[in-house]
């Protein structure tokens, strides 16, 4: 039954959704799912390595600086660790 989508139902469907978003929204929504779905296939499929992920949000990180007068904290802060689950299909 569902597979039986048609050209005339898809239409429909696309002019609720410009009836209900507006034409300024749709664009925004598409791109967004878009981007969401490139994201799940790439978890699932492992494509994307977690660690290359890690190391790029890593040195890609701002410091904020606080204002002139605040005092600031020297104490040597340690990074995070992170617990590494094992592959269950290894």
């Amino acid at each position: 039954m569902l597979g039986n989508i048609g050209p005339l139902e898809i239409i429909v469907v696309l002019i609720i959704a410009l009836v209900v978003f507006g034409p300024k929204r749709l664009p925004e929504l598409g791109s967004s799912l878009g981007k969401g779905i490139r994201e799940f296939k790439e978890t699932v499929t492992g494509e994307k390595d977690d660690d290359d992920v890690k190391a790029l949000s890593a040195t890609q990180a701002t410091v904020a600086k606080a204002p002139e007068g605040t005092p600031v904290a020297t104490a040597p802060v340690e990074p995070a660790k992170a617990e590494v689950a094992e592959d269950k299909n290894s």
